[in-house]
């Protein structure tokens, strides 16, 4: 552990940073069932509200450069205060929205202030905790973060079918004030003064630089990044692929979602068991083991069966379980080179994986969810992206160790004199 004892931790914090991490998610999960609704109350094309998610991405991405930089400055705790009063704000507003122009605006209203929880919330981990102890909590962290985008269509689409689609942003609302009072009580400022960082324009310049150009960084998050785009393509095209291909009904998400939480849930669990038993490179060499099966089974399934239930739906837990088992070791592995700026770190990680998460939602899903076929040649390529990420970041992290190895042998042990 690296600074908190543990005695002094409250006793949900595990459950707290995961509330935050699943914010973000949740609240772009929640409302896909009401995408009809909302086109035909607000007069929009399906383009035109497909773009209310592609804008929160990317305001999600551009801001979650930032949360973590501002944490390391200000702390931990009142970043998280500040940007939840934004985030429930934004989400009322939605409640109130009479032109798909207003809920772009306060769509990436919403997207600027959802990423602080995930970015502070791994760093917060990194904070508390060294080595198996922080790959058990943030492996506990995505276990219940997992619950987030299984259960929030579920119940996005109970709302549209009781009250309309302004109810999902009104549950929005109640739940970001409920996080709030649970944070004012229970979350810790995890970050002391003594450690804080400066916020002037030179420092910055040079942490963002000497991060983003970090080879070890960029191929860690690109594992990252492809292994969740493989399962986002499927949540962003969830309409398309549960009620046009699958011919479910608008509250039946639970058929995707449903084994996906129980994939993610089973990854999560494995990776918190396997935590300190083997190292970190054969966790996620299992994780991708799994993925890879996956992505095979669904190419197979979609080329040899017409769509339909339960076979075309069958590969998505083995490929979450998979996902979610390499997850905390690679997020671990991508903040471990900047012990003194995790939560730019943290920030940085992020944002290319919003990034990249907005090009999926504004291009690659539509081009993608035409049909079953298309879909699994998705996850299968983004897959093999992830796993060669990964790859390259053991190759490149094994030789310098290797290098030091032999020179040690060449010059052999210092002694000192006498």
């Amino acid at each position: 552990m690296a600074d908190a004892p543990m005695q002094k931790l409250p006793r949900g914090i595990a459950f707290l940073l995961a509330a935050l991490a699943a914010l973000g998610p949740f609240s772009i999960d929640t409302y896909l069932p009401s995408f009809h609704a909302i086109g035909e109350s607000l007069h929009a094309t399906p383009i035109e509200v497909q773009q209310t998610l592609t804008v929160y991405l990317l305001s999600f991405a551009i801001m979650a450069l930032w949360h973590g930089a501002i944490s390391d400055a200000f702390g931990r705790r009142r970043v998280i205060l500040v940007t939840l009063c934004l985030f429930g704000l934004a989400s009322a507003g939605c409640v109130f929205a009479t032109r798909i122009e207003h809920l772009w605006i306060l769509r990436a209203l919403q997207g600027m202030s959802a990423g602080a929880g995930i970015v502070i919330s791994r760093a917060i981990v990194r904070d508390l905790f060294d080595g198996p102890s922080a790959q058990r909590l943030m492996s506990h962290i995505t276990m219940m973060f997992a619950i987030a985008p299984a259960v929030a269509p579920v119940i996005g689409g109970r709302l549209q079918f009781w009250f309309g689609w302004r109810s999902v942003f009104v549950f929005l609302a109640l739940m970001t004030i409920t996080l709030w009072l649970a944070c004012w009580r229970m979350l810790p400022e995890t970050l002391p003064a003594a450690r804080r960082q400066s916020l002037h324009p030179v420092y910055l310049g040079k942490t963002y630089w000497k991060v983003m150009t970090s080879p070890l960084f960029l191929l860690a998050c690109g594992g990252l990044v492809f292994n969740f785009a493989g399962f986002f393509i499927y949540v962003l095209s969830a309409p398309v692929f549960l009620m046009r291909h699958l011919g479910v009904a608008e509250t039946g998400f639970l058929w995707l979602f449903g084994p996906a939480m129980a994939g993610l849930l089973g990854g999560s669990w494995l990776s918190g068991r396997l935590a300190g038993k083997i190292s970190p490179r054969q966790t996620i060499l299992r994780g991708y083991m799994a993925m890879g099966a996956a992505a095979v089974l669904n190419l197979v399934i979609s080329l040899g069966l017409p769509p339909g239930l339960p076979w075309s739906v069958l590969p998505i837990p083995l490929y979450t379980l998979g996902m979610s088992l390499a997850m905390p070791s690679l997020t671990l592995l991508s903040l471990d080179p900047f012990p003194d700026q995790r939560g730019l770190a943290s920030s940085c990680q992020m944002f290319l994986q919003s990034l990249f998460n907005g090009l999926v939602a504004g291009v690659i899903a539509p081009a993608m969810w035409g049909s079953t076929h298309t879909l699994a040649f998705s996850m299968g390529a983004l897959m093999l992206l992830g796993a060669t990420s990964a790859w390259l970041h053991h190759s490149k992290s094994v030789i310098p160790a290797k290098a030091g190895i032999q020179k040690n042998q060449r010059t052999g042990p210092r002694l000192s004199p006498g």
